[in-house]
């Protein structure tokens, strides 16, 4: 999942996929409404991908806390942010980050992350199969590595004892 070509616009509702770039702008397309339409340099605009959840430990990028939600969920969508509690939202977020920032992090940023969250979902951007299959394929790699090195040694031992 690349979430680097997603983007937020400050004072803009839902979020953006950047479709091109013109001389003095952005050109952007709405993921609710597939409306294209420009985004100046002075309007503030984030990459998904830099955005972070803050922990008591190390700042979490988007995608990590992302993925946490999706294994909570099992995969579902939140039920409509927005129309839960405040205590609703903050025992879903501990569930999904259970060491998230409580100072730091406010109930209205965790409202728009599980609304980012169901906004990706329903399009089909939330996909952590890739990440799981270079995984195992560094595993995998890791473990030839360490085999070929195995044997190398045990080479090296029987040619040391002739």
């Amino acid at each position: 999942m690349d979430l680097s070509k997603i983007l937020s616009i400050a004072g803009k509702p839902g979020l953006y996929k950047l479709a091109g770039e013109a001389k003095n702008n952005l050109v952007v397309e709405s993921l609710t409404d597939g409306k294209r339409m420009p985004a100046f340099a002075h309007e503030r605009i984030s990459s998904l991908q830099e955005i972070s959840i803050y922990t008591t430990g190390e700042d979490l990028p988007l995608h990590d806390a992302l993925k946490m939600i999706f294994d909570s969920t099992g995969g579902q969508p939140v039920e409509n942010p927005k129309k839960l509690s405040s205590n609703q939202l903050k025992s879903l977020f501990e569930k999904a980050i259970p060491d998230y920032d409580k100072d730091s992090v406010y109930v209205s940023d965790m409202k728009k992350v599980f609304t980012w969250y169901n906004l990706l979902l329903e399009k089909g951007l939330l996909d952590f199969s890739e990440e799981e299959e270079s995984d195992n394929e560094e595993n995998n790699k890791k473990e030839q590595e360490d085999q070929k090195t195995t044997e190398e040694n045990e080479k090296t031992s029987s040619e040391d004892k002739k």
